[in-house]
């Protein structure tokens, strides 16, 4: 049973900060309810290719991108939009411990199912949207997309090679953080917002928005602006008071070198064959290859590439000098370490056969973590909901979808 076995959550959001946070509880043990259009579904199933292949190597209908934030829910299809499908929402949340959204501001309370509403029917009931910008100031109703966080955030600000490096520019992450970020943070407020109800039986409702959440994680950044008032800026993959502290091409491939102290640089040097560097009293001290960076840099660029990746991790492991490899997806699914840890893991569906899927990164010792269903197909369950959460017979079920409601 896990941890998180008694709570049912109804999860109403798209995409990617929603599900995330919803699958988080998921996995922790909740039984989470996906409500999804009739006929489309999450906007995510249609992201792509790629798409899981099913035991012929056809594509399915299961993009990539559904597949990783979607695991351990049931889907239902509801068409909220007609009066029958906001009475199941409705009747579905009284039944439900949190409700999770992330609609534009204000367009449920036009359906009867925003926080306000609900809350008359379920009193302790624990409900947080998501939005772009929170509920409240100037943007509050603009839509929020991950790309334009991250730029409006400073993230984009301090990510991407130095203006001075040919052809610099702003860059994004590779996958949405501030989306990711998001759906975390919303995690941990509905787990307190749990305590707290069950210590003294109040419901709560949770604002988070993407924007508030893509500043805050900008750390030790953000809090050298506020500290300093100077505008911090981008160092692409180098250190701004480390030298050398940053990547390295070598002969196949790329590598991380983070020299920490003078003794690493000797050992670092050394072990590429250029041991006189570290007695230069050019590069002595960490100081003085800060300010020769411009000269140091390439002299160690010329002498990485002489080795393979590989080749040079053993070195520099041997010689105790922080490394390590930049792998591609492949070399990250066959490292080691990876697979002992089990991250990918192998589940049955009823489209894809075995689905491979990227386990969750936590790990209890007495409430583990585990994968009960795969993530389903649009409306695998609806029936199935329908008749154990409203009670619902056979006649009344195809009258719903006779109508279009399910």
């Amino acid at each position: 049973m896990g941890a998180l076995s008694h709570i049912r959550v109804l999860d109403l959001s798209r995409v990617l900060a929603g599900p995330w946070c919803a699958q988080n509880l998921a996995d922790l043990g909740a039984d989470v309810i996906k409500v999804e259009r009739p006929g489309a579904g999450d906007d995510t199933r249609h992201w792509g290719p790629p798409f899981a292949k099913d035991p012929k190597g056809n594509d399915t209908a299961e993009s990539a991108y559904f597949i990783c934030i979607n695991r351990n829910k049931r889907s239902i299809t509801v068409d909220i939009s007609k009066p029958e499908g906001q009475e199941i929402i409705r009747q579905l949340a009284k039944e439900s411990d949190v409700v999770i959204e992330n609609y534009k501001v204000g367009d449920l309370a036009k359906y009867g199912l925003d926080y306000q509403s609900l809350k008359e029917l379920k009193s302790d009931l624990i409900y947080c949207s998501i939005t772009g910008f929170g509920q409240n100031g100037p943007y509050a109703h603009r839509p929020g997309y991950d790309f334009i966080i991250q730029g409006m955030g400073g993230f984009m600000s301090v990510t991407g090679e130095s203006d001075d490096f040919p052809g610099a520019s702003p860059q994004k992450a590779g996958v949405a953080i501030a989306d990711i970020f998001t759906g975390m943070y919303a995690s941990t407020a509905i787990l307190a917002a749990v305590v707290h109800r069950d210590r003294t039986g109040q419901g709560q409702y949770i604002d988070m928005a993407l924007l508030d959440t893509q500043i805050a994680v900008m750390a030790n950044v953000s809090s050298a602006y506020l500290c300093s008032d100077q505008v911090p800026r981008r160092w692409g993959n180098a250190s701004p008071i480390i030298v050398p502290y940053q990547t390295f091409p070598t002969s196949d491939g790329w590598m991380i070198v983070g020299v920490g102290n003078d003794g690493q640089f000797k050992h670092f040097v050394t072990a590429g064959g250029e041991a006189h560097l570290a007695s230069n009293p050019l590069y002595l001290t960490n100081p003085l290859r800060v300010e020769q960076r411009k000269a140091l840099v390439p002299i160690l660029e010329a002498m990485t590439r002489q080795k393979t990746k590989a080749e040079w991790i053993d070195l520099l492991e041997a010689a105790k000098v922080p490394c390590g490899p930049i792998n591609n997806f492949q070399e990250v699914f066959d490292n080691e370490q990876v697979k002992a840890r089990g991250v990918q893991i192998n589940v049955p569906h009823p489209t894809a056969g075995n689905m491979k899927l990227v386990a969750s990164p936590m790990h209890l010792s007495e409430t583990p973590v585990e994968v009960r269903l795969a993530p389903p197909t649009l409306g695998q369950h609806t029936d199935e909901i329908l008749r154990e959460r409203l009670n619902l017979d056979s006649a009344a079920i195809n009258t719903l979808h006779t109508k279009g409601i399910v």
